[in-house]
């Protein structure tokens, strides 16, 4: 009789198709709870980062010399990351910040993820909704995706080892007061990467939404009263908000060889909650 593995034992097949190796890496939004997460996972799996960031430049500098010092050696003297100022709602800053991952590391472009993203921390009901706060969601949340998408359509490799991850939220589900423009901007998100899936038959190319439920950030606690961030915690099925390291590990596996036969899809990742 044959002696089995044992359960704990690494599957080196599985651990290589996991691995990102020389492949580069494009995430907006990259300083945010679960921004920094993705970029640090990324890096770890092997991917070399761009960082894109807006407003105050320091969180991003931080991050990327936390990773470049973290990955850093002398066998591998480039760069693990890079940190790129760009407003995603602008066309030509989106073609700037991929020319800028290209020309950091090497020309060619494998991944892109979108998690930049704004959210009226008030959480107006629709009825006292302006459009100053309407045009800012949809154009960060639905326009910047749709620019980094049709920029990532364009620019990525067409061998198999293309990846769009764009990020939703559970929000689209759950439909909860005070957020209809952030879901509606969010549901939007996820009709568009379904879509574009389809449209990229035959470059090898995929594209799938991430949609996380509430998650431990600062993004999460804006304008939450202690109250407010306890009930969502009550309606959990696993007791707590996901944390941003939860939701790193999926963005890896969808970038990856492991999760090539994953496309166009949505992907709730919310420990169960609706």
């Amino acid at each position: 009789m044959a002696e089995s593995k044992s359960s704990d034992a690494a599957d080196p097949v599985a651990s290589k198709s996991m691995m990102l190796d020389g492949r580069v890496a494009i995430v907006t939004g990259g300083t945010g709870g679960i921004g920094s997460a993705v970029s640090k996972h990324l890096a770890s799996l092997g991917a070399r980062v761009a960082v894109a960031y807006i407003g105050d430049p320091s969180p991003a500098l931080e991050l990327v010399n936390d990773i470049n010092s973290t990955h850093s050696s002398e066998s591998q003297p480039q760069p693990r990351a890079i940190a790129v100022q760009a407003n995603v709602s602008d066309a030509s800053q989106v073609k700037a910040l991929f020319d800028a991952a290209a020309a950091a590391f090497g020309g060619e472009l494998h991944i892109l993820v979108t998690l930049a993203a704004v959210l009226d921390f008030s959480y107006p009901p629709l009825a006292e909704t302006s459009e100053a706060t309407y045009d800012a969601t949809f154009g960060t949340n639905a326009r910047g995706t749709f620019l980094c998408c049709r920029e990532a359509a364009n620019r990525l490799v067409r061998d198999g080892r293309g990846r769009i991850v764009t990020f939703s939220s559970s929000g689209v589900g759950s439909l909860r007061v005070g957020y209809s423009a952030y879901a509606a901007s969010k549901a939007a998100v996820e009709v568009m990467t379904k879509i574009l899936a389809r449209e990229l038959r035959g470059t090898g190319i995929t594209a799938n939404a991430v949609a996380p439920g509430s998650t431990a950030s600062p993004m999460f606690y804006t304008g939450k009263t202690k109250e407010e961030a306890a009930r969502y915690i009550a309606e959990a099925p696993l007791g707590r908000l996901g944390m941003p390291e939860d939701i790193a590990p999926l963005v890896g596996f969808l970038a990856s060889d492991a999760g090539h036969w994953v496309n166009a899809q949505v992907l709730r990742c919310n420990g169960g909650t609706i």
